[in-house]
Formats: structure tokens, C-alpha cells, sequence
């Protein structure tokens, strides 16, 4: 049986409601990139809902660091909130987990997570809204408030890295990976007000990398390629008056197309094509 109360939005409404990543993540299974999303390492005590209906989903009580960069747990807050189905997109079978009402995609589940469910269940930040267990009363949640009363609330997170998404095996691919890429590139409110309109372009932050002006950009791949994202960039911060341009590349495939376009002086001013880390950003808090 379904849970009661909780119903789905029509996807007009999602996409009002929702940011571009969440409607990405939840209503066409994408992936958020790890590490630089909300939950990740979060540590307060309540519980997670779906950002789509409110349907409650996961206790902060069953959550643990596995390394992997998005938020763990070791099971749901019951049982008949997250469906599962099999899921073979990256080519080898996984399994998929979802909201039971809103039938949100989530995110996977495995086998290597720790006692005392050995589930590890991967699932995005963007998926969820976090009510502290302060507001569970106020915010219509207070069947799940018990549990959090007297040092409930305090007990320690366990860690666990011993699975396939922080260490695969050598030759293996992860079990989770990111479907939504990172690009890291100088510039400031100008450029991040522009890439916000581009299509593919999900999510736009300012702040510094090594104190210089730069920008962290959250695109979909299959929208928008990197090189045609560098396209729509370079105009933006040429016009801004600088005297370089800079590429912060994140892999190798970001490195080779940055170097191409500096080879072929694709820019008006310098290209300054440098090694870039996600977590090198930090980004503004005006």
C-alpha cells in the first residue's frame, strides 16, 4: 500500500517549484556532481523529504560518511517510502531507488554499506528537503520527532569507505557517477547572470579560486558540451575588460578542449588554461 498524503505536482508546477537541478535530478534521473552539494555532510539531526511531494524519506539517525560525496544512509525511514527498480543506464545492473508517491528518482542502492542493514543507500542532495528536528512539529512532521528527544539526537555518525563508489575495484568503474559535470571559469556577476539563461546551464555560483574571481558552473552534458559552454563564456568575460581569460580544467577531457581553443586563439584575450579542483571554490556569501 502507498503512503497517504502526500501527492505529486503536475510537471508545470515542478518545474515552477524545483530548481533547474532538482527538476534535472528527480524528474529525469540525472545525477548532481559529489561533494559540492548540499547534504553531503550534513550532521544535523531531522529528517529528509522529497523535494517534489514532502514525503518523508530518510532519518538523519541512519545516516553515515561513505566517502562518495552524496548522502548515505543505511536504510529508509520505512520501508514503503522508496520503491527500488532495476536500473542498467551505465551500462551494468544497479538498482535504482525512488519516492513511492512521487515516484522522484533518488538515487541507487548497494550492498556495501555498513551494520547493521549493509545497504548503503546513494542518493542525491538534490532530491531532498531537510527538516531539523527542531521544526518537525511546526512543519506537520512531529510522528518522527520521538526518536530525536534526549541524546537520541547526538549519537555519532559511523563512517564507512569501503564501497564501490569511494574505492572501486582497479579497472572498475563506480558504482555512482555523476551525470551533471562541473566547470570551474573566471568570472564574475556579469557572466553568472548571462550563463544562467543558456541552456543546459543548471546552476551558476560566484566566488574565488586561489582569491581570483571565478565561477562554478553546474551544466548537463547532454544539453550543452564543454566546448560549446566555453563558447558561450569567452564573449561574456572578453567583454568584461580583463586582461586574461581562465580555464580551471577538472579532468583531461576539460584540459584537451581548453588547450585546443588556446591553440587556435579562439579567444579575445588570453586563454589561461590552468588545473582547476571543485573543492578549490569558494564560493560568495553576499
Amino acid at each position: 500500500m502507498l503512503p497517504h498524503g502526500y501527492s505529486k505536482p503536475s510537471l508545470a508546477e515542478l518545474k515552477k517549484r524545483l530548481t533547474p537541478i532538482q527538476f534535472q535530478v528527480t524528474q529525469n534521473d540525472a545525477t548532481e556532481p559529489p561533494f559540492r552539494n548540499e547534504f553531503f555532510d550534513n550532521h544535523e539531526p531531522g529528517i529528509y523529504v522529497d523535494v517534489a511531494t514532502g514525503e518523508p524519506l530518510f532519518s538523519s539517525l541512519d545516516k553515515f560518511e561513505s566517502g562518495t560525496g552524496w548522502p548515505s544512509f543505511t536504510k529508509a525511514i520505512e520501508e514503503e517510502r522508496v520503491v527500488s527498480k532495476s536500473d542498467i543506464s551505465m551500462g551494468t545492473m544497479r538498482t535504482e531507488v525512488r519516492s513511492a508517491v512521487g515516484d522522484s528518482h533518488l538515487g541507487h542502492v548497494f550492498d556495501d554499506g555498513p551494520a547493521p542493514t549493509g545497504l548503503r543507500y546513494c542518493i542525491n542532495s538534490a532530491a531532498l528537503r531537510f527538516i531539523p528536528a527542531k521544526r518537525l512539529q511546526a512543519e506537520g512532521y512531529g510522528a518522527y520527532a520521538p526518536p530525536f528527544a534526549g541524546n537520541a539526537s547526538a549519537r555519532a555518525v559511523p563512517v564507512s569507505t569501503a564501497n564501490a563508489c569511494a574505492k572501486p575495484p582497479p579497472g572498475e568503474r563506480p558504482g555512482c557517477e555523476a551525470t551533471l559535470d562541473t566547470a570551474l571559469l573566471g568570472g564574475g556577476p556579469a557572466a553568472q547572470s548571462a550563463l544562467r539563461a543558456v541552456p543546459g546551464v543548471l546552476e551558476v555560483e560566484t566566488g574565488t579560486v586561489d582569491n581570483a574571481q571565478a565561477l562554478r558552473i553546474v551544466f548537463d552534458p547532454k544539453q550543452i558540451g564543454y566546448g560549446d559552454l566555453l563558447k558561450k563564456w569567452a564573449p561574456i568575460e572578453a567583454a568584461s575588460g580583463r586582461r586574461d581569460t581562465v580555464v580551471y580544467y577538472t579532468s583531461e577531457a576539460q584540459r584537451r578542449v581548453a588547450e585546443d581553443w588556446k591553440a587556435r586563439g579562439t579567444t579575445a584575450g588570453t586563454l589561461v588554461v590552468h588545473a582547476g579542483d571543485v573543492n578549490a571554490f569558494s564560493q560568495s556569501r553576499n
